[in-house]
């Protein structure tokens, strides 16, 4: 296991984590898959067999992750997408509504399997990830018709790529001429994307691998991952966040740029650390949070899923959020 060091405590609770005063909704759009998870005690070369544990069927997806995410940290959240007429399928669904998830915007597509995500899991928290869409590549404007109504109430729609492209387009074009505001989580990345897409977002929150794609360029210093940023902003993003792991993360605004540290912990399972980066982020703008304190939040959130095992247990709740950011300091750790 590789272990990081514990963040050194803070004597005084921050109480960064208020209430809205106005009830607001956050819309998700994408995916939701079954994630089919075997825990290895180290990722296999191609070709290779290693032996495996702890085999667990869980209900993932980016999209259905974030909405979970979301919901623990106490923001009411809407989740649109699609699933296949199958036991999986309506497993996802189920298990969303005993969340607490609103689901009326998702879909049951008679003609397509729900998504699987095969994931191999070691034990130093590496993974990887073969997944096969099934009903969310199928996603329309039936299901943009779904969206619609939503983004009345919604202050803020998050996106990822797990669902066809166009549709995110459409789902972002959507939101910006009802007024909200656009995140987007382009994972997994394509070779590009349109520039239309960058005038659509406004937070940008690519990973070191998912920048390094989009910008065109090799990322493996602090300083690479700021001219990323840096490069992806100027193509429209209003900001952009470059997450590096234990390195931080990396963000170019329209009038400055930012670097946000780690809360160092011991890393267990990096799968859904994005996701519950996002969704913290998320919440806290909702709730009125400056950027640096939203981002603060989203590295935080993410720093607890990591130090976890599974999916949607690995998920902070709103409490113990505040708890960790009340007893534990970042830590800069970038320069090391």
């Amino acid at each position: 296991m590789a272990t990081l060091i514990w963040g050194i405590c803070c004597p005084t609770p921050v109480g960064l984590c208020k209430q809205p005063e106005e009830p607001m909704t956050i819309c998700v759009f994408g995916s939701l898959n079954m994630d089919l998870v075997l825990k290895t005690f180290r990722l296999p070369m191609p070709g290779e067999t290693v032996e495996g544990y702890d085999f667990i069927a869980a209900p993932g997806g980016k999209g259905a992750n974030q909405a979970i995410a979301i919901q623990k940290l106490g923001q009411a959240v809407e989740m649109v997408g699609r699933v296949g007429d199958d036991p999986y399928g309506l497993q996802l669904i189920q298990h969303l509504q005993d969340c607490g998830v609103g689901t009326d915007g998702i879909k049951v597509d008679l003609n397509a399997p729900s998504g699987i995500a095969m994931i191999t899991a070691s034990e130093s928290g590496d993974n990887q990830i073969v997944l096969a869409s099934g009903a969310n590549a199928k996603l329309t404007q039936a299901d943009l018709d779904s969206l619609k109504p939503l983004l009345t109430d919604a202050d803020m729609l998050l996106l990822q790529m797990e669902v066809p492209l166009q549709v995110v387009m459409a789902a972002a074009r959507m939101a910006k001429e009802a007024g909200v505001r656009v995140v987007l989580d382009p994972a997994p990345a394509p070779s590009s994307l349109p520039a239309e897409m960058y005038d659509l977002v406004d937070i940008l929150t690519p990973n070191q691998t998912e920048a390094s794609r989009l910008a065109g360029f090799g990322i493996s210093t602090p300083a690479d991952a700021m001219q990323a940023a840096n490069v992806l902003q100027s193509r429209g993003a209003t900001d952009v966040v470059v997450t590096m792991g234990n390195q931080g993360a990396f963000c170019a605004t329209t009038d400055t740029t930012l670097h946000i540290p780690i809360y160092e912990v011991p890393v267990v399972d990096s799968i859904a650390a994005g996701d519950s980066f996002n969704a913290a982020m998320a919440v806290a703008l909702v709730e009125g949070h400056s950027f640096y304190e939203s981002l603060m939040w989203g590295s935080a959130a993410g720093a607890m899923t990591v130090s976890r095992r599974g999916t949607e247990a690995a998920l902070p709740s709103r409490a113990e959020l505040d708890e960790f950011m009340s007893t534990h300091v970042a830590e800069d750790s970038t320069y090391h």
